[in-house]
């Protein structure tokens, strides 16, 4: 009788506490570092880096163009279209070299708190009005160098328009129009099983020498990760200035099979991720 009577209580128990009858039913979600488990790189990569320039800086094709090429290498250039007049014969040559032409809007309109964008604030902005700067940024790039933008960058990493409670997010534009959007002076390399290719995350490099950016890469590696990392100037090192000689350096360290990377631009990155995720590849085919 006793027996009979325990059993009882504890089917009324199990029914009675919340959810201690339908946990009991759920399969176990795989964790983050099981679904890692799941994902590899190409070719046994350890991780993956792309080289990326925003603003079509005339730096880019004046110095770094060559050097790039010298060392066989294809980066991301997110041009902001209203600048690639400055060097049109020089961007011509980055698209039949090879190297990735993203879009960075026709006038790169950032928060009005920075002063270089007083008149062109993102809190002035509308959604409409920031998918007709993206628009028309394709048209510009299409017409001036016969590519469609496939991937995006965030001027000055900002995601919004409007103020207060009038905020939107401009994120859900970028994942309807292209198949990445790359973010800046962001605090990590990209976890390729999570991360959100809409807002991929932009590691800046600019003002680095050679063994910081390699410890990125390195820490990223154990991590099997994607660094993107974002430029602007090619030159001497400074404020905004990617070291040319550091780069060259960089290329050669990631250039090496025997460090384990694969160097791709961030459209190939994105698109492989897509794959191996069973991703649509969405906007920007």
């Amino acid at each position: 009788m006793g027996n009979k009577l325990f059993g009882v209580i504890l089917i009324l128990t199990l029914f009675m506490v919340p959810g201690a009858h339908m946990e009991a039913q759920q399969p176990a979600q795989p964790t983050t570092t099981e679904a890692a488990k799941t994902f590899h790189w190409p070719s046994g990569k350890r991780a993956a880096v792309s080289l990326s320039f925003d603003d079509a800086r005339t730096s880019q094709i004046d110095v770094g163009l060559a050097l790039l090429n010298e060392h066989h290498v294809k980066a991301t250039f997110f041009l902001e279209s209203s600048n690639i007049h400055n060097r049109l014969e020089g961007w011509k040559k980055a698209v039949a070299d090879g190297h990735e032409i993203g879009s960075h809007t026709v006038t790169h309109p950032c928060t009005g708190n920075y002063a270089f964008s007083r008149h062109n604030a993102l809190e002035d902005y509308t959604l409409q009005m920031m998918e007709d700067q993206i628009d028309d940024a394709d048209a510009q790039i299409h017409q001036m160098l016969g590519v469609k933008p496939k991937t995006f960058a965030y001027p000055c990493g900002q995601k919004f328009v409007g103020t207060g409670l009038d905020v939107r997010s401009y994120v859900p534009l970028i994942a309807e129009h292209f198949i990445a959007g790359r973010g800046y002076l962001d605090e990590s390399p990209n976890d390729p099983t999570i991360c959100d290719l809409a807002q991929a995350m932009g590691t800046p490099f600019d003002d680095m020498d050679l063994e910081h950016m390699k410890s990125i890469v390195e820490q990223a590696a154990q991590q099997g990760r994607w660094v993107i990392f974002v430029g602007h100037e090619i030159g001497n090192r400074g404020y905004q200035v990617t070291d040319a000689t550091a780069l060259g350096a960089l290329c050669d360290y990631l250039n090496d099979p025997a460090n384990g990377i694969w160097l791709g631009t961030v459209e190939e990155v994105a698109r492989y991720i897509r794959q191996q995720r069973g991703i649509s590849v969405g906007g920007g085919m």
